[in-house]
């Protein structure tokens, strides 16, 4: 029966039995990807970090524990530092501080770069979530905003747009 051997790192040899390189490759990546891959919109981060709103107690669970990871990019991490100035969130310098370098922490920076072909945001300040969700690969977005929210389902994207409950609820099982 055709099908190629691969040697794990304990040593034990596993066959697939895959048509197609296609396959193949989607299967290796699969296994070396197998961790989700987020991006949170920054009303979310601050549901993480400074609301701890039950919706996104899994979310930073997960985070913490290594179980998915989370990408942003500098004009992300330049929302997040501006938004934890805001006098409403009634923060003391060292808790803006405290609180951007633990989400800085568990993150992964994306290198500025070009997006593919995506729909238009109908809030500006939002295209740069898309385009992050886009850069990194990602397969979940996490937003509240209803701008972002609006546009699942109306076009096609290699990622899906989630609200909090709905991202705990996939990491929940």
């Amino acid at each position: 029966m055709p099908g190629k051997y691969f040697a794990f790192s304990n040593g034990t040899p596993s066959r697939w039995i895959l048509r197609s390189s296609t396959e193949r490759n989607r299967a290796l990546a699969h296994i070396i990807r197998a961790m989700l891959r987020f991006v949170l919109d920054t009303n979310v981060v601050l549901d993480l970090f400074h609301w701890a709103n039950t919706d996104a107690v899994p979310i930073m669970a997960a985070l913490e524990a290594g179980r998915i990871e989370c990408f942003v990019d500098e004009r992300t991490l330049d929302e997040l530092q501006r938004v934890l100035t805001y006098p409403q969130l009634k923060m003391t310098p060292e808790m803006i501080s405290e609180r951007y370098a633990r989400y800085r922490g568990l993150v992964k920076c994306v290198p500025a770069g070009e997006a593919p072909p995506l729909p238009r945001c109908k809030d500006r300040d939002d295209q740069k979530f898309l385009e992050l969700a886009a850069r990194c690969a990602a397969d979940i977005l996490v937003s509240k905003d209803k701008a972002l929210l609006k546009l699942r389902g109306r076009t096609t994207l290699a990622f899906q747009i989630i609200k909090p409950a709905a991202a705990s609820a996939l990491l929940a099982g």
